[in-house]
């Protein structure tokens, strides 16, 4: 009887923890209604393989709807005639203007016919009947998210066709998690709940810069990997302003202590994290160019604030200023 029962615990505990183990379902939306990124479609990729490798979540896709309309090439521009009287220093000029038009000729070519492929395909979809936003972004109904764990907004902008707007914050603030990249800080600008929940809303950039960002608190999981800062590998990346933004309300991961551009002094935010209702909210402005997603540190960056998200890595949201 006690060997029996001992196997039946033993079968009990093991199922247990088959169970908890079983990865978290995320739901990921790319969808947008106004600036559209280069680097979404790296975006997925990465998101995707860095749940799949750390097994803490799979994943499923919001995405853009349909092909969209192609847009045809320009064509290159070709310099001015040389007058007669043309010195050796406009020949000079001239005949390299002449080359970089040469080549912007073939790229022409070859981007006018893959123009013609994509017209193409174009017109079929739409004489099937091409998907709507509407029907997209179903999958943000309710009664489906009862299928998930965490919605991340990438690089998503403008007003998204959610079945139900204040659902899907009730939603989040109900226990869920919520993360979001880049420009998903530059979506629902007319809905205030959005921008609360997030923790701020994206006001602009200047040029792309090579910066170093103060890592604000070294022990959380979006940010135990930087050390006391990180300069993104010396490379230039959009670096975001913000407005709705205050420092009492979120819990700073990563700050400039400069202006990207001008270099006045400030405190001027790039990720953060906080508490909303039973939720988590993570979210970090890095993100613009393809080859951030592609480093390893930011790759990181985001693997720690998606499962500090989804409550599997401990980590502060308390505020640094009250």
């Amino acid at each position: 009887m006690k060997k029996h029962l001992l196997s039946v615990l033993l079968t009990l505990g093991l199922a247990a923890a088959v169970h908890a183990a079983e990865p978290k379902k995320v739901l990921v939306v790319t969808v947008t209604t106004g600036f559209r990124h280069s680097s979404i479609a790296t975006a997925e990729k990465v998101i995707a393989k860095i749940g799949a490798d750390s097994g803490a979540f799979t994943v499923d896709f919001v995405q853009q709807p349909g092909a969209g309309a192609p847009r045809k090439p320009s064509l290159p521009k070709k310099p001015a005639d040389l007058g007669t009287d043309a010195n050796d220093a406009a020949k000079n000029k001239y005949g390299a203007e002449m080359k970089k038009f040469a080549a912007a000729e073939i790229k022409y070519q070859a981007d006018l016919e893959k123009f013609t492929a994509d017209e193409a395909k174009y017109k079929v979809l739409l004489a099937g009947g091409a998907p709507t936003m509407a029907t997209a972004m179903a999958k943000l109904s309710l009664d489906n998210l009862k299928n998930y764990d965490a919605v991340i907004f990438a690089n998503t902008t403008g007003d998204l066709a959610l079945p139900d707007k204040q659902g899907f914050i009730d939603w989040v603030k109900a226990g869920h998690g919520f993360a979001a990249m880049h420009s998903g800080s530059d979506t629902f600008h007319g809905f205030r709940p959005y921008i609360d929940m997030l923790g701020g809303e994206f006001a602009g950039h200047g040029a792309q810069e090579i910066v170093e960002l103060l890592n604000k608190d070294t022990e959380h999981p979006a940010t135990k990997d930087f050390g006391a800062s990180w300069n993104i590998n010396g490379k230039r990346e959009e670096m975001y302003l913000f407005k709705s933004y205050h420092q009492t309300n979120v819990h700073e991961l990563l700050v400039m202590d400069k202006h990207p551009n001008s270099k006045a002094a400030g405190n001027y935010p790039v990720a953060w994290c906080k508490e909303f209702g039973k939720g988590k909210v993570f979210y970090t402005s890095l993100g613009h160019n393809e080859y951030v997603w592609e480093m390893a540190e930011f790759q990181k960056h985001i693997l720690g604030g998606i499962k500090w998200a989804l409550g599997l890595e401990k980590g502060n949201a308390v505020p640094q200023v009250k």
